[in-house]
């Protein structure tokens, strides 16, 4: 949704992973584990009402209203919160230390209510040749951040060394005052099912998670947005003592580095956007148009497992195992499978496909397999204890440990963009769609929360026509599909766009193991030069 739902079934946009359904765009297979499977564990930063940063401002600066946040100090500590705190133990490994940074809830008051914006950073250690700060965002909206600066760092090789890597929690999300609505899932995403009444049901469920939000934190939804996560992002820059920031941005984070170099003009440096959202196309109906690639990735996830029959045992050939997925489908529409402790109905089977279709890779592909597989066993009438990956999904869309992702992306989604009203909107685009792709059709163009959101505060950001970024998108990328780049490079002539081909593929940088896309970004980073040309890099080009 950015979002998506997510990276993988053992993983939900849109950010990277192992463990759940997540974003509408999704974001690289490793934030988004993190972000689905992390977010209900890490709820610290909590809100605060009218605290000052730890330095007020010098006498003479009223002239800027936000001076007492620009300027405060920050009080770098341990990134570890707790003995079981992993995130916090892979940072404090990388070397990282973490703070907490204080922003206005409403910038129209900024002397008001605050919030804290959780930060890591790994600072460069060939300071002779420092480029600056570069900040991450991998995607959602709702995705962690705050661990991303490791594994980044590494991808970066020898270039990292110039730069200050910084993840950052964007408010509401993870470590920075989250927002909980108390959800009984993880995400809104969800198949419309096969008649009306099924879709009435998930009318029901959207109003219920709406109505959750608006009674559980109706004070904070009208600050969740991108624009103000852009707002908090120039705080932060501001902070750290940086005169222009450097942007590596995933999925619905290549949204964010589009509102910010537009609100926040001469205040980027290198901007990196993987995964490219085209912002005509940027609203809380994200994953409309992505039938295809999604069909596409999963056909060639059918030729995957069909070459590895003696392991799932889902048939010989790509008909063969689609047509496994198939009978299952049928079966989950005609009674909920049983897996577990979990129910997997009409409704979750197709989001559990969905999520597991974004990683192009043998461990993504493995966990879909291993799904489908336990599913067949359950329509079959045999007892089922899920594989670890797929537990991870089910865990994530039917129980509540992760309530507080799917409610901060909806907030941001919601608080962005408003959405059609009416349900028949809805009912006529899903019936539209179940003809061409009754799988995906259903998921991509059911009803959300945001029909039943206020309207937001803002008008979307009109994106600024021009900025010097290299793009990078994957031709079969299932979540943002490449025309957003191919859109996006229209829109900015002096980007260049690096693309991945043949490779079904979400986020590519430091994700999928391309020597040429690596290569192509670090050069990028070292130089500050953009590649003369768009660039095309095979998919074995390794």
């Amino acid at each position: 949704m950015t979002g998506s739902p997510s990276p993988s079934p053992a993983a939900p946009g849109p950010g990277s992973s192992s463990g759940a359904a997540g974003p509408p765009t999704g974001g690289p297979r490793r934030l988004v584990s993190r972000a689905a499977t992390g977010a209900a564990l890490l709820l610290v930063g909590a809100l605060t009402v009218s605290v000052s940063p730890a330095t007020a401002a010098p006498e003479g600066a009223a002239a800027d209203p936000l001076a007492r946040y620009h300027r405060q100090h920050l009080d770098w500590k341990s990134c570890v919160l707790r003995p079981d705190d992993e995130t916090g133990k892979e940072l404090r490994k990388a070397g990282a230390r973490c703070a907490d940074v204080t922003v206005p809830l409403d910038y129209a008051e900024p002397d008001g209510r605050t919030l804290t914006v959780a930060i890591s950073r790994i600072r460069a250690t060939d300071t002779g040749r420092r480029v600056g700060a570069l900040l991450l965002n991998g995607g959602g909206p709702g995705g962690q951040t705050i661990g991303d600066p490791p594994w980044v760092r590494t991808s970066m090789k020898q270039v990292g060394e110039r730069y200050d890597v910084v993840g950052v929690d964007p408010r509401f999300v993870g470590r920075s005052s989250p927002l909980d609505c108390r959800w009984p899932t993880g995400s809104f995403a969800r198949g419309a099912g096969t008649d009306r009444s099924g879709f009435d049901r998930m009318v029901a469920l959207a109003k219920d998670l709406a109505a959750r939000c608006r009674t559980n934190r109706g004070d904070l939804l009208p600050y969740a947005s991108t624009r103000n996560t852009a707002r908090d992002m120039d705080v932060v820059r501001a902070a750290l003592g940086e005169r222009r920031i450097s942007y590596l941005g995933y999925s619905y984070g290549t949204y964010l580095g589009q509102v910010y170099a537009t609100m926040f003009p001469g205040r980027t440096d290198r901007v990196v956007l993987d995964g490219v959202v085209a912002p005509d196309r940027y609203n809380p109906r994200q994953l409309r148009g992505t039938e295809r690639a999604n069909r596409h990735a999963l056909e060639g996830w059918a030729d995957w497992a069909a070459a590895r029959d003696g392991t799932y045992g889902l048939g010989r050939t790509r008909a063969e195992v689609l047509a496994v997925l198939d009978g299952v489908q049928a079966a989950a529409g005609r009674t909920p499978l049983l897996i577990g402790d979990h129910r997997v109905d009409e409704h979750v089977l197709p989001v559990v496909v969905f999520s597991g279709l974004s990683q192009d890779n043998d461990a993504a592909y493995a966990d879909l397999a291993q799904a489908l597989r336990d599913m067949r066993r359950a329509a079959d009438g045999h007892p089922v204890t899920p594989s670890p990956g797929f537990a991870d999904t089910l865990s994530f869309l039917l129980d509540g440990s992760a309530s507080a992702y799917g409610s901060a992306q909806a907030a941001i989604l919601c608080g962005d963009v408003a959405a059609p009203r009416s349900p028949e909107v809805y009912w006529r685009d899903v019936e539209r769609a179940r003809a061409q792709d009754p799988l995906f059709g259903p998921v991509t163009q059911n009803i959300g929360p945001c029909a039943f959101w206020d309207p937001p505060r803002e008008r979307p950001t009109k994106i600024r026509d021009d900025l010097p970024a290299l793009l990078v998108n994957a031709t079969g990328d299932p979540r943002t599909v490449h025309a957003n780049a191919l859109t996006v490079r229209r829109m900015w002539p002096s980007s260049r766009l690096v693309t991945l081909r043949d490779a079904d593929q979400h986020a590519v940088y430091g994700v999928f193991g391309s020597d040429c896309v690596d290569t192509t970004v670090n050069s990028y980073l070292a130089t500050g030069h953009l590649p003369p040309t768009d660039v095309t890099c095979d998919r074995g080009s390794k």
